[in-house]
């Protein structure tokens, strides 16, 4: 029996006919920005009445929104991982994109986007390197390849045309991973307005009727399934070219300016959003929970002879130290409510798990001291200063790091993936046959971490019995004679 020909994915077929206003324009219509963005503005379409459609702007020269266009803007979203526990495996048609334009070949489409009378925001996500200022782009004629450059001409039109009325300001919200994002990104449409010699009152209405928001997003999207394009295939009645995987986890915090909150009703889907006064306590947690969790866990987890973050997390042990030190040892240090840290602690711990993604350890050891230094380091200071005595759990991390940087355990090789002066310091200080000077020369490196950790008190003795004990035995034995040993 021959396969049936499948229909294309289009609006008629799945009966999402009506038209929105354009109130909202992305650069950027890449995995990432689907998973995330287009996905929440469905949400508050669909959940709160948001009433707000998408007009997507293709970044680079080289885009795909042609086949969007092909199936009416519409794409399908597999969101696969766990939740509070649970495994969450759903599908959606997302329908908030109106239309899109490649403003290299349709320009006037897109200048033609300043003139939209809803129009209130714009999204960007055009990877870290996009929001950056291009000396190249050094007059108003377009089209332009740099993105800010895009932007400060439709910003521009959109003063000419409704003759710089205030409320015709927009709010900019941009998502790539830079700190300040969306201050970065103002600098330079500044900068560009006064290269081009644009109006003084068009800067004006810039800084006192546009509105600029940092953000902080996470979110794993690994966007289209072409390892197992077939088995999605399966799960629809209709062929989708641009079909995207994302986890269940999403965390969005943006920075409130002129009161977002009553712009966006952002409280009444159930999602992590935030809108803060201050993004920066929520990046610090993020960095000492999220990435710290994965680097205080990757030694003793190489070491026990894991390959996988999942497969870490599941094992007993690891799983049960891992916790205990995040709990115990880290949240402790953030100075934030306690129950708002475990509740994300407990997602992430849900995201290590998520048996959808290999996430492999070999992979987050690539700058592993510099990673440890940023991450965990701060923390184990911190809780010294606060108790005055050492976490036992984030002491035996740094001492299994140092014993990583031998380089292998047993008949084994560890993946040493750093700077070769580092790894190269470590093989000199590991031709000591003697633990409590490789504690000694490896905490007093300073090029390691900025300071000599050998000047607090009891630590250079404490690495060198996890040391000793990490060498005489398995690792869960090892840490349990350890904690025993200062108990």
């Amino acid at each position: 029996m021959e396969n049936q020909i499948k229909q294309k994915l289009n609006r008629e077929l799945i009966g999402s006919q009506q038209t929105l206003p354009i109130k909202i324009v992305q650069f950027g219509g890449g995995n990432f920005m689907r998973g995330f963005t287009d996905y929440v503005i469905d949400q508050l379409n669909k959940k709160a009445g948001f009433n707000a459609g998408i007009a997507n702007v293709q970044p680079t020269q080289g885009g795909s929104v042609h086949k969007l266009e092909e199936q009416d803007n519409l794409y399908t979203l597999f969101t696969r991982g766990i939740r509070k526990g649970e495994i969450v495996d759903e599908k959606q048609v997302i329908s908030a994109i109106q239309k899109s334009i490649n403003p290299y070949t349709n320009y006037d489409d897109f200048l033609a986007l300043a003139k939209e009378e809803e129009l209130e925001f714009i999204f960007s996500n055009t990877t870290e390197t996009g929001i950056a200022y291009d000396e190249l782009e050094n007059n108003y004629q377009g089209p332009h390849k740099n993105f800010p450059a895009k932007l400060t001409v439709l910003l521009y039109e959109r003063f000419k045309h409704f003759k710089g009325a205030p409320e015709k300001g927009l709010r900019i919200i941009p998502c790539e991973l830079i700190e300040d994002n969306a201050y970065a990104l103002k600098d330079i449409i500044l900068t560009y307005a006064r290269l081009w010699d644009l109006k003084d009152d068009f800067v004006q209405w810039i800084e006192q009727f546009n509105y600029f928001h940092n953000t902080l997003v996470d979110r794993i999207v690994p966007g289209y399934p072409k390892d197992d394009v077939e088995m999605y295939e399966e799960q629809l009645e209709y062929e989708d070219q641009m079909m995207v995987v994302s986890e269940a986890f999403l965390l969005f915090v943006i920075q409130d300016v002129q009161n977002l909150k009553g712009r966006i009703p952002f409280d009444q889907i159930n999602e992590q959003i935030l809108v803060v006064d201050n993004i920066q306590p929520y990046r610090l947690r993020k960095v000492r929970i999220l990435n710290g969790g994965h680097t205080l866990m990757l030694a003793p987890a190489i070491i026990s002879g894991k390959e996988t973050v999942k497969e870490s997390i599941d094992d007993p042990f690891l799983g049960q130290f891992l916790k205990e030190t995040i709990f115990n040892e880290v949240n402790p240090t953030l100075g934030l409510d306690e129950n708002e840290l475990r509740n994300f602690a407990e997602d992430v711990f849900d995201r290590f798990k998520n048996p959808f993604i290999k996430h492999y350890l070999p992979s987050i050891a690539l700058y592993f001291v510099s990673k440890f230094k940023v991450r965990i380091l701060p923390s184990l200071l911190g809780y010294i200063e606060i108790n005055q005595k050492l976490p036992l759990n984030l002491t035996f991390s740094l001492a299994s790091l140092i014993r990583f940087y031998q380089g292998s355990y047993g008949e084994r090789s560890l993946p040493l993936n750093d700077e070769i002066t580092v790894v190269e310091k470590f093989k000199e200080i590991w031709s000591h046959n003697d633990y409590e000077k490789v504690a000694e020369l490896s905490l007093s490196e300073n090029s390691f971490w900025d300071t000599d950790l050998t000047q607090i008190k009891g630590l250079k003795d404490a690495v060198a019995k996890a040391l000793w004990e990490i060498d005489h035995h398995d690792m869960e034995t090892a840490y349990h004679n350890f904690i025993q040993f200062y108990s």
